[in-house]
């Protein structure tokens, strides 16, 4: 098989910790070819999508004690070449967010790939209609009390009643902008107006868990599926688990109360063509739905002595078969 990825510049990732190397690497070990795009090299000419795509090579990272090792000179590119998206066998979209314009132009850009001859992960459709904040409030019975809202006066009276709350910018990655909120706080009126931009943008308020002292989970789903997962636990006098600001990955299992929830949420991935998902629980309780590039395989792997990137691709295997 052909496999794109559309990826952020590939030397800005650091290999022993991204999800989408790992993808690459399992699909070259696989004996598959490697391509890489980014998502300001995608056109459509004469209607379908087009992108420059350069073929790599990858030099696979190593597990050292307790740690992924990657060479200096861990990867190597071929000439660009300016080619139909549906000469490869698949496409993994895995561009980080924000979904600003330009990643939702993409998007539509990806629409013009013929899915009879191309398998396109995730669905650009399906990632225009997943906020990964938004997404989870389908899910009433899963989530903590939430609140979407501009307006200070109802974000006040939420905190209000809940005496702390998380505040979360809609479009953020990686923990950005989350701000712990109590009532009471001098600098409350403050921080709302900055993260709503003086009212003008909406943003999630939900209950704080106290059980995110224990932990962040990242559950991995392939098709609805659970297949792994990785606890992620704040450090030092941070209260977020996120491992981009310092969150300690550690090894866990899945519970039944969390196995449900992947149950409730599998048929509504598989509607809108959400194949690969990071989904977040704290304690019990699902926070985000990750769609766009989530990340968390090479904590896994390197916990549980898994393979989890090529379950993945062999899973496209798969599909490509049928």
């Amino acid at each position: 098989m052909k496999i794109a990825f559309i990826i952020d510049p590939i030397d800005r990732l650091d290999p022993t910790h991204d999800t989408s190397v790992a993808f690459m690497e399992a699909a070259q070990q696989l004996g598959h070819e490697v391509w890489i795009t980014q998502a300001n090299r995608l056109s459509v000419v004469q209607g379908k999508a087009h992108a420059t795509l350069e073929r790599v090579t990858l030099v696979p990272v190593t597990l050292g004690e307790n740690r992924w090792i990657a060479v200096d000179q861990w990867f190597q590119t071929e000439a660009p070449v300016f080619l139909p998206l549906e000469t490869m066998d698949a496409v993994f979209m895995r561009t980080d967010p924000p979904v600003n314009t330009a990643y939702l132009y993409a998007t539509y850009i990806l629409d013009y790939v013929d899915p009879a001859k191309t398998k396109v992960i995730n669905s650009p459709s399906g990632i225009r209609a997943a906020n990964e904040k938004m997404y989870a409030l389908q899910f009433t019975e899963a989530i903590p009390e939430t609140i979407v809202t501009q307006e200070k006066r109802v974000i006040l009276q939420f905190l209000e009643q809940q005496g702390t709350a998380v505040l979360k910018p809609l479009g953020g990655k990686a923990g950005e902008g989350i701000l712990f909120l109590q009532a009471g706080d001098r600098n409350l009126n403050s921080m709302i107006e900055i993260s709503t931009q003086q009212g003008t943008l909406p943003i999630m308020v939900q209950t704080y868990l106290p059980e995110a002292k224990d932990g962040d989970k990242r559950i991995i789903l392939l098709n609805g599926e659970p297949i792994g997962a990785v606890n992620r636990i704040p450090t030092g006098n941070e209260f977020r688990g996120n491992m981009a600001v310092g969150g300690r990955s550690a090894q866990t299992d899945i519970t039944d109360r969390e196995k449900a929830i992947c149950k409730m949420l599998a048929p509504t991935l598989q509607r809108d063509g959400l194949f690969f998902v990071g989904i977040d629980v704290i304690g019990g309780y699902l926070t985000e739905v990750n769609v766009t590039s989530p990340t968390g395989i090479r904590e896994v792997d390197r916990l549980n002595d898994t393979q989890l990137a090529v379950q993945v691709i062999e899973s496209i295997q798969n599909l490509e078969s049928k």
